[in-house]
Order: structure tokens, then sequence, then C-alpha cells
């Protein structure tokens, strides 16, 4: 028989400070990469913190989403940028910066009416705030905006809800910019937009996408649930705006195919038209030449006739080089070397 070893305190005190400072210093590398512009190195950090096995504390995972979105969004992966930001507010329901990272990114998009929903949200924070003369939440939890700064940013906030609310009026809020949700090139492929729209699908289902509450470790028991309803909530939201752009993509895709089909048909069609001409033109021309072969011309005198279509014949058959370089040499055009006394 085994007898299992029971770790003393000492020894749960050191495991424990060894984990924070691995998780201090992997979110020190992940911000210094951030820092320095090297998107993938500061996301590819931060994962190693949000995806471990190992819990962490609320706070701390809250501000590691906050800075992940922002590496997503500098790499231009805008949906991932939001799901980071999604998860941000489902752990921290009044964080301002998260509320207003995600209603950028909606409005460069073009879903204007979910950024003016989440600058309304950032508006009541910060009335809540001045009327309570301190921060929502508990009295530990650092402030993200200092108290004075905050009649400020209501007034610049009020100009922005009604700038955008302009543009919902003048009908923009119905033109969303799918291609950058998604992060696809204007003009991809079929292909490639089926491979990006299955990765999305794949990495943000609404059942997968509460995963990330059982690495967290909660203040208060009572938030665990609280948190799951909004982190499902918005999930499911962003889950349906993937599966619009997608079908959005798709039919833009379809047209252009389309398009490019009835291009080339006209193409086609015209060049046919141009070797109708071209073989009619020279069929008028074949009577005149060989009459003007069998006999010498009265005008020269010396019996050495002068063509009198030399011109017009040579500038055809720049036009058959020319058709035929383009066709390929696939159609056959009948002349008769009569015609090429010159």
């Amino acid at each position: 028989t085994t007898v299992s070893h029971q770790p003393t305190e000492s020894e749960s005190i050191s495991h424990l400070v060894t984990q924070i400072k691995l998780l201090l210093r992997r979110r020190a590398a992940a911000l210094a990469a951030l820092d320095a512009g090297l998107y993938s190195e500061s996301i590819r950090h931060f994962s190693k913190i949000l995806d471990g096995r190992r819990p962490a504390p609320q706070a701390f995972l809250t501000q590691c989403y906050l800075h992940r979105s922002a590496a997503f969004r500098s790499a231009g992966r805008i949906a991932e940028s939001i799901a980071d930001l999604n998860r941000t507010l489902a752990l921290d329901p009044n964080s301002t910066a998260a509320l207003q990272g995600r209603a950028s990114l909606f409005e460069l998009i073009g879903c204007i009416t979910d950024a003016v929903h989440d600058l309304e949200h950032v508006k009541l924070i910060y009335n809540s705030i001045l009327r309570d003369r301190k921060p929502p939440g508990p009295a530990w939890k650092p402030r993200s905006v200092p108290y004075r700064e905050i009649p400020g940013r209501l007034c610049t906030l009020g100009s922005k809800i009604q700038q955008l609310k302009q543009r919902i009026a003048m009908g923009e809020s119905g033109s969303v910019d799918y291609y950058a949700l998604i992060g696809l090139r204007r003009g991809c492929s079929r292909s490639e937009l089926d491979r990006a729209h299955l990765l999305l699908v794949l990495k943000h289902k609404p059942e997968k996408s509460i995963g990330f509450i059982d690495r967290c470790e909660f203040a208060e028991e009572k938030d665990y649930d609280s948190a799951k309803d909004r982190a499902r909530m918005s999930a499911v939201l962003l889950y349906r705006l993937i599966r619009k752009g997608y079908s959005g993509v798709s039919a833009t895709i379809a047209a252009d195919e389309a398009a490019e089909k009835e291009r080339k048909k006209a193409q086609l069609a015209l060049q046919q038209v141009q070797l109708e001409e071209l073989k009619q033109r020279m069929q008028a021309h074949e009577p005149q030449a060989e009459a003007d072969a069998d006999g010498p011309d009265d005008r020269g005198g010396n019996g050495v006739g002068s063509f009198p279509y030399q011109g017009v014949f040579c500038r055809d058959l720049a036009v058959v080089g020319s058709l035929l370089s383009q066709v390929r040499f696939n159609r056959p055009l009948a002349v008769k070397y009569q015609a090429l006394t010159c």
C-alpha cells in the first residue's frame, strides 16, 4: 500500500508563490510584446495564462482578457477581440474600458446600434459614480478612471453618442463590414471564407464559451452564476453575428462569380462577332484581288500591276494575327494565297 503525501503548509505556500510569480512573469512578457508591436507573441503569452489548467483570481483574468483583446484588435482579428471583451464584461460588467473598446469595435465594423448601447452603459456608470461619489463594486477594487476626469469624459461621451445616433438616422446602421468581422480581404475566394468561418464557429460556439468561468476564482460564490449567464448571452449574440456575416459574404461571392461568368461570356461573344466580321471583309476582298492578279494594271503600262487593296489587306492581316493570338489558333481562317501578291 502506498501512502499519499500530504503537503505541509509551508510547501503549499511555496507552491502558491511560485505560481503567482509565473503568472506575473508571463503577464509582463505579454505586455512588453504588446508595447513592442509583437501582437502574435503577446497573444501567445496571454493565452498561456488564460487557457491554463490552474485557476487564477477574477481581477487578474479580467485584465488579461482586456489586454489580449487589444492585441487581437491590433492583429486584425476583430471577432476574437470582441469575444475577449465579452469575457471581460462577463467577469466585470462595470468595466468602462471593456465597454468603450467593444463600442469602438462595433463602430468599426458598422454595428452602430450596438456601439450606442455600450456607450449608453458607460454613461450610466459615470453618472452613478458622480451620484454616489465612489466607483461601483467593492472598495478594494482599483479605479479605472480618476474621479476628477469623469465630468469631462461625460461631455465627450455625450457628443459621441449624438454623432452615432445621427449616423443611425442617416441609415448607416445596416451596412455592416462582415469582411472585417471575419478577418478576410475583399475579393476573397469561397474556400478562404469557408475556412475562416469554420475556425470562428468552432472557437466561439455558445456551449464552449462559458468554459473560462471554471478557471476563475471569484471573491463571492454568487458571482459565478451571474457571470456564466452574461458570458452565455454575449456568446450567442457574437455567434449569430458571425453566422450572419458568413451568409452576407457568401452571397457577395456568389454575385461576383455570376458577374465574372457573364463577363467572360460577353467577351467570348464579342470575339466571335469580330471574327465573323473579319471573315466577311476578307470574302469581299477576294474577287477583286483575283481580278487584279489575272490582268496587268492599265495605269502602270509595264505589265506589273500595283495591288489597289494592298494597304487594306495588310491591315486586315494585322487584325487576323491579333485575333489568332487571343483565341490561341483554335479557329481556322480560309485564306487564298493568290491574294497575297504585292
